[in-house]
């Protein structure tokens, strides 16, 4: 989803500073948005579980690029339920850094773009957050508590001309959902980037990709939860 945005972002010139674990998939993705017209684009390796060295990269790309107009946030885990629900271990990695990670990018960008009164904090959550179901409620979890804090940090930074955008896709074709049999729910990468692309421009404060989603999960948050219980879900 990150790369279908950027692609898009690519084509109207814009300049890029990105953020990942994989350097061979950065110098791609690099190599990739120049040919399609970036005006720049630099490149910086880095776990983002690693939250004490986020001051100084995030400090980084805001003198690299002069100021930052725009800041999204795409990282993140599945996990493995099964394990995380056996073993307090692996739930509390996939909340570092589903939750955890972001919320220390969120508060640093969220404070830089107040002292601009200007700025957009976009920010990839999920569907799976609106309620915990007993096949992901790890993950859930995550998402459902940053989209929370997203909602605190909206109140508060709104007034000063900030954007805070929570971004909720159901299921994508990514890498993350590459184990899972794809039906008729499952949307393009390059679908979600159009919708993001739509909602910074509406200034929305929580779209849900595609908008679908946004009945659907309505429903399923009003199930009664003496049903919801017996459901597999």
């Amino acid at each position: 989803m990150a790369v279908a945005l950027a692609r898009k972002l690519a084509d109207r010139g814009a300049s890029f500073y990105l953020v990942a674990r994989s350097e061979a998939k950065l110098e791609a993705v690099a190599s990739d948005l120049e040919t399609r017209g970036a005006a720049a684009v630099t490149i910086h390796e880095m776990d983002l579980d690693d939250t004490a060295a986020h001051p100084q990269i995030l400090a980084s790309a805001a003198e690299t690029l002069g100021h930052i107009d725009l800041a999204l946030i795409a990282h993140g885990v599945l996990g493995d339920q099964d394990k995380a629900q056996a073993d307090y271990a692996v739930a509390e990695a996939i909340l570092v850094t589903n939750f955890l990670s972001a919320v220390s990018l969120s508060t640093w960008l969220a404070n830089y773009f107040e002292a601009r009164k200007d700025g957009v904090l976009a920010v990839i959550s999920s569907v799976a957050g609106d309620r915990g179901r007993k096949s992901n409620y790890v993950y859930g979890a995550s998402k459902g508590a940053l989209n929370i804090f997203l909602d605190g940090l909206r109140n508060r930074v709104d007034r000063s001309g900030v954007h805070v955008l929570t971004i909720r896709p159901g299921f994508v074709s990514t890498p993350m959902t590459a184990h899972l049999k794809e039906n008729a729910l499952f949307a393009h990468p390059c679908k979600i980037a159009d919708g993001i692309l739509n909602a910074i421009a509406s200034r929305k404060d929580v779209v849900y990709l595609p908008k679908i989603w946004r009945p659907i999960m309505f429903l399923i948050r009003n199930i009664p939860e003496a049903i919801f219980k017996k459901m597999n879900m």
